[in-house]
């Protein structure tokens, strides 16, 4: 007799001289065959079949699991496959594995991740699936592919990840609270000072004749400190209420060009120039962010630029904001920098803090903002400083949020008309 192991499921197969095959399965201990057939034609099927009797040892984990042949015809579901997807083992089995793929990613993904089980051992990764209702459910796949006497088989698993990022979004937003509540506390002694200030130089003005000449000094500044608080006001109200980011296509020149309207419009009466340095840039390059989100935060980045060459000692020649442009196969870079005061090794630690700045009639909100836009559009933000010499901030953000294995295929062969699922 020839003794046959079955990948993953690891059950000792054996044949006989009487066309008997012995599975030791719980209950199940001969399958006869009659009249007399091939062992090669019959695998698949009998294997599937094993499976379904009685309450397979697969029914009692928790992950979702399907076995199709190398066309992706579903053969077997197991009952986490019901719950995960909504669908009765009737609804699935005899589909394609394409039954449970978004629709966007039928193109691409599906045949690399085929091409990947079949050629390359397999693939693991997170992806969105579709339920029978059409919701969309978050899960890590894992794929894999065995051979029984010349037959070809697929294994897909799938395992919810949704109340793991649950968990994980309930994280960031403690987190979050407890970064919010640091403002609070320093909210409390900033809102303070600014309204001691008012009303005191507001009493002294009732005690003295508005003719003295000393009354629009004190006037200007009640003023001075009431636009401090208005504006502290502003930036915390637009760092607390950062919204989820809506993702678009957004020519990434558009963007910059904006965020460049926005402040230079201002500034260029004062003798501050912006050079925005295309160089081989393509025009026409895009990338998915939030408009709105990514120009403010630009705006801020620019805003601080502009304060710290107008620091006195910065030569006219070097009052010059400069913003270059770069892209590789994944990822845009926005470069601004300038010549100014720069930023010491001590305060570069803390630039990202709510309320830091080292300049009093400023409210230290603009990067704590900026770091929450590029964080939450999964980008990166660097900073490069030197004292006398300058600043120099990266913006990074991914052209495409889709992964490479979603956009083209990984190798010629996923996409060939004689593959699995053509």
């Amino acid at each position: 007799m020839d003794d046959v192991f079955l990948p993953r499921f690891r059950p000792v197969v054996k044949k006989n001289k009487e066309n008997t095959l012995t599975f030791p399965f719980d209950g199940i201990k001969w399958i006869h065959f009659d009249p007399p057939v091939s062992f090669t034609v019959l695998l698949g099927s009998t294997m599937v079949e094993i499976l379904k009797s009685r309450h397979s040892f697969l029914d009692f984990v928790q992950v979702a699991f399907v076995l199709t042949d190398i066309h992706t015809k579903i053969l077997y579901t197991n009952r986490y496959t019901e719950r995960l997807f909504g669908c009765t083992k009737e609804e699935i089995e005899g589909e394609r594995i394409r039954l449970l793929f978004l629709e966007e990613d039928l193109t691409y993904f599906l045949p690399n991740i085929v091409y990947l089980a079949l050629y390359r051992g397999g693939f693991e990764g997170d992806i969105l699936l579709r339920q029978k209702d059409g919701k969309k459910i978050f899960a890590h796949i894992s794929t894999a592919s065995f051979k029984e006497e010349g037959e070809t088989f697929l294994t897909f698993s799938f395992q919810e990840i949704q109340r793991l990022k649950k968990l994980e979004k309930e994280k960031l937003e403690m987190e979050h609270r407890a970064s919010l509540g640091m403002m609070v506390e320093e909210i409390a002694h900033q809102v303070r000072n600014p309204i001691l200030s008012i009303g005191g130089f507001a009493q002294r003005l009732t005690q003295m004749s508005a003719s003295l000449p000393k009354s629009k000094v004190y006037l200007d500044r009640i003023l001075q400190e009431a636009n401090k608080l208005e504006m502290m006001i502003q930036r915390l109200e637009e760092v607390s209420q950062i919204q989820r980011p809506v993702f678009q296509k957004e020519n990434v020149l558009e963007v910059v060009e904006e965020a460049l309207q926005m402040v230079s419009q201002k500034q260029e009466a004062k003798g501050i120039t912006f050079n925005l340095e295309t160089g081989s840039f393509n025009e026409s390059e895009h990338f998915y962010v939030d408009r709105v989100l990514v120009t403010k935060a630009l705006s801020h980045i620019l805003d601080n630029c502009v304060d710290s060459i107008r620091t006195k000692g910065i030569k006219k020649g070097a009052k010059k904001v400069r913003i270059g442009l770069r892209c590789d196969e994944g990822n845009v870079e926005i470069f601004i920098s300038d010549r100014g005061e720069g930023i010491s090794k001590k305060n570069l630690r803390r630039l990202y803090e709510p309320f830091f700045s080292t300049r009093p009639d400023r409210v230290g909100l603009g990067l704590t903002y900026v770091r929450r836009v590029v964080e939450e559009h999964g980008g990166r933000i660097q900073i490069e400083s030197r004292l006398r010499r300058g600043t120099t901030i990266v913006l990074t953000f991914s052209k495409d949020r889709r992964r490479k294995i979603r956009r083209e295929f990984i190798s010629p062969e996923a996409g060939h008309p004689l593959s699995p699922l053509n």
